[in-house]
């Protein structure tokens, strides 16, 4: 057997790991890990972390594992020793209009907590986080910037699109109306509301849903799993490339043997002690145009974008642009321009991409919004097809549940804002995506007629006129627990403003008779998230209140 160092001994490249395996007084610990597998050897080798987001709640994270065991190959070959283990996930598109979705944003924090737990208990010197479904991300990227110690994210991949040949009723029987049309989640959602509607039959409704999702992978838009990891990639916390792949394909477990949005990138911003606010998000905004047409607001899936070369391109053109920082350091050790310095461009006669100097839009889709109805800021996801203002008359909900009933039974009418509240951070609690409300509204074919304002979130598959995140949330006394029904309401994109349309004699005589309501939950989970999350415009995260 190898002498073992002192602990008291710095060491390089085992900075953490000989603090806890290194010395006769730490042959305890040495000796809890023979069993699962560890030669004397492997203590003198620097300690890899897997995380793993494996389960099979979803499909978006029931390949994780496979992956997982690829990275933990390729960390034994380049000379460390890797340990395999499991964080959460749970399913926002199963969960998605019930209770359980107040649990979604809750369980980034979970994933952040119990990663940095257990790579902080066990002395892991490195580590690499695998992670699928939408808060998989967010919450790996927290604990990467708490933990700040080696580390790299790889993305699960993104899932084919099922294919299905569309029928609408009629008095001669089923007619096919969108032949051999590429499905995902988003297509589920709103074939709900066409069915509320009458569009569809139950026939086509259940074919729908059978063929929708085919195997592995996260949800096949431009949706919050395949942004964030575009994201992360940009931020050059993930290999190149890594965040444009099927979930099942060769690059994907060659990728995993290489590694061995708003509200998350605040609260990420927030772990890495990085200064990020919502005026961040208008000024860059401003000045970078939307380019790529995929869904929501576009045509095309994420699985197209990867058969014509991913992202890389796309990065490369706004690096040339000056739009990227090419100086930023990536995993790769090389700087972002320089990983970007052999990207190919797209294939001519392609249309997902657009060139920069004839873009889809030119300024962001998403608008950082103020006003009396939200002095500390809304997110709103205005692409411009569905127009740049509205007003109408508000029909107020306390919860999603009671507004997507009147939503798919015909209550909404043209002209409606509805107002769903109480569904932020604190009041929901958790923060749910409003992805059926959305989606329904889409489905009933009133996208361009109904706006929808909550101080819930948006799942990256809501599109329409639709603004959320409205801070102050109605919970803690926020203007939107002051709206009452028919009250007239003014979304304007262009002057970035939300706002109320009652005299500020009569604000002030509402503000004077709010009262707040109890606490939905008093305890477990939910209650202790309450308890101690903060404002969507901060990120929503729970670790504020403990920096002095």
């Amino acid at each position: 057997m190898k002498k073992h160092s002192s602990a008291k001994n710095s060491n390089s490249i085992r900075p953490f790991s000989s603090i806890v395996f290194d010395g006769p007084e730490r042959a305890a610990a040495r000796a809890m890990l023979y069993p699962v597998g560890f030669k004397p050897e492997d203590f003198q080798k620097p300690l890899i972390g897997v995380a793993s987001t494996w389960g099979m709640v979803t499909p978006c994270n029931m390949h994780i594992d496979k992956l997982a065991l690829e990275a933990e190959a390729g960390a034994n070959d380049a000379g460390g020793k890797a340990i395999i283990f499991n964080t959460i996930t749970v399913s926002d598109g199963i969960s998605m209009g019930s209770e359980g979705m107040k649990y979604s944003l809750v369980s980034r924090e979970v994933i952040a907590d119990s990663i940095e737990t257990v790579v902080g208990c066990a002395g892991m010197d490195g580590f690499v986080a695998i992670g699928g479904c939408d808060k998989n991300m967010p919450g790996s990227l927290i604990a990467i910037a708490r933990l700040n110690r080696p580390a790299v994210f790889i993305y699960g991949g993104t899932i084919l699109p099922g294919c299905l040949t569309i029928s609408e009723a009629s008095p001669d029987g089923p007619r096919p109306i969108m032949p051999k049309t590429l499905l995902d989640i988003v297509s589920v959602f709103e074939a709900v509301g066409k069915h509320a509607a009458g569009k569809i039959d139950d026939r086509t409704l259940q074919a729908i849903e059978q063929c929708a999702i085919p195997g592995p992978g996260s949800c096949g838009g431009m949706y919050t799993a395949n942004t964030m990891a575009s994201a992360i990639e940009a931020l050059g916390m993930s290999l190149p490339n890594s965040s444009a792949q099927n979930a099942m394909s060769k690059a994907k477990v060659e990728d995993c043997r290489r590694a061995g949005a708003a509200v998350h990138l605040l609260a990420i911003a927030h772990a890495a002690k990085v200064k990020l606010a919502l005026d961040d998000f208008t000024r860059i905004g401003r000045r970078v145009p939307v380019l790529a047409d995929l869904k929501p607001s576009g045509k095309h899936l994420m699985s197209e974008l990867v058969a014509i070369g991913g992202i890389r391109p796309l990065m490369k053109t706004l690096l040339d642009a000056g739009l990227l920082h090419g100086d930023a350091l990536t995993v790769t050790g090389q700087t972002l321009a320089e990983t970007l310095a052999g990207a190919q461009p797209y294939p001519d006669g392609q249309t997902i991409i657009q060139p920069l100097d004839q873009p889809i839009k030119k300024d962001s889709h998403v608008v950082i919004l103020y006003g009396n109805l939200a002095p500390e800021g809304a997110v709103a996801k205005i692409t411009g097809k569905e127009g740049l203002r509205f007003t109408g008359k508000a029909r107020v909900f306390d919860s999603e549940e009671s507004a997507l009933e009147k939503i798919l039974d015909g209550t909404i009418k043209k002209g409606d804002v509805v107002v769903i509240r109480f569904e932020g951070p604190k009041g929901g609690p958790g923060m749910r995506e409003m992805l059926s409300p959305t989606s329904a509204i889409m489905g009933r074919g009133l996208g361009k007629d109904v706006a929808l304002i909550t101080d819930g979130r948006f799942s990256g598959g809501s599109h329409g006129f639709v603004v959320g995140h409205i801070t102050p949330e109605a919970y803690v006394g926020g203007p939107l627990a002051l709206v009452r029904n028919g009250d007239l309401i003014t979304i304007d994109a262009k002057k970035r403003g939300i706002s109320l349309e009652i005299s500020s004699k009569e604000f002030k005589a509402r503000r004077k008779a709010w009262k707040p309501m109890k606490p939905r939950y008093t305890r477990g989970v939910l209650a202790k998230y309450a308890a101690h999350v903060t404002s969507a415009s901060l990120g929503a995260v729970t670790d504020a209140e403990l920096e002095l």
